[in-house]
């Protein structure tokens, strides 16, 4: 099943060094070092590395050498959006440029006064929205629907070194209370953020087929968002060449109580995203339920 454990790779130290070459020598800096940590899970991780080289060579349909080159180039990519995080979390957010697609409906949602969903995934870099919003005339609250199973000590340690964020957390919790909190923030015309495509063992889950294979999707996102009245807007934030940003923004045709017709939406949203950015696919884990070993 496409379950993901809740845990992410890297040690505090690790992230320790980052921070400091950012902040000593630049981000340019990091991404030199990061040649040599992406070099190390591209030898290493055997798991990660079976899920994200399945992506490549049977859902894209590369070849064996292009899908090997690729999962080297997907760690390295992935870790540039990390260090991005952390340099625009910690200040650094002149050194960024960013362009827009689609705002015009973000504008609309929050126009209407009646807050909106927004859903995302894991591609690109959503997790630096919020730094770029600000920059326009928006008066916005995003709350961002999560679980608690990050590692606490780099949380702990980023929290630490970056600007307070303004986006809220929603922590979900087995006695639901976390629905009240949505609605509360809905009424205050505010958007609500959930990632579409990760769901945990214990979960409900729905299943579609995600570039030509099926796959089970969390039924969360889609069950609230299809019942609440609200609009809903799929989200990405894309890493470009260098240190620039494209913003997607795009509004769901949502049919009340249709949950199975909003993820179908979703995937078709997914994978127009992933024809443009097929390195940002984030999810290193048996996304497919293909991984035949233990």
């Amino acid at each position: 099943m496409s379950q993901w454990d809740g845990k992410s790779k890297g040690t505090v130290l690790g992230y320790r060094i980052f921070v400091f070459l950012i902040q000593k020598a630049g981000v340019t800096s990091a991404y030199f070092l990061l040649c040599f940590v992406a070099s190390y899970y591209f030898l290493f991780l055997k798991k990660s590395n079976r899920a994200i080289f399945y992506y490549f060579k049977e859902r894209l349909g590369y070849s064996y050498f292009k899908s090997k080159k690729m999962v080297f180039r997907s760690y390295y990519t992935f870790g540039q959006t990390i260090i991005d995080k952390v340099a625009i979390s910690a200040g650094m957010r002149n050194k960024f440029t960013y362009e827009f697609d689609g705002i015009e409906v973000l504008k609309k949602l929050l126009a209407e006064k009646k807050g909106g969903v927004l859903i995302s995934a894991h591609v690109g870099n959503f997790e630096i929205a919020e730094h770029f919003l600000g920059d326009i005339d928006i008066d916005f609250q995003i709350n961002l629907v999560t679980t608690d199973l990050e590692h606490s000590a780099i949380k702990n340690y980023l929290e630490s070194v970056a600007k307070k964020p303004s986006v809220k957390f929603i922590i979900i919790k087995d006695d639901l209370s976390h629905i009240f909190e949505i609605n509360a923030a809905l009424a205050r015309n505010e958007l609500v953020c959930f990632t579409g495509d990760r769901y945990f063992e214990g979960t409900k889950s729905l299943t579609e087929k995600i570039l030509g294979e099926e796959a089970h999707f969390p039924a969360g996102p889609f069950l609230i968002a299809s019942r609440l009245k609200v609009p809903v807007v799929f989200v990405y934030v894309m890493k470009e060449p260098k240190l620039h940003y494209h913003l997607y923004a795009r509004e769901a045709e949502v049919k009340h109580r249709d949950e199975k017709g909003l993820l179908k939406a979703y995937v078709e949203s997914v994978e127009n995203i992933l024809q443009k950015y097929p390195l940002q696919w984030f999810n290193y884990f048996d996304f497919w339920n293909n991984d035949k070993e233990s």
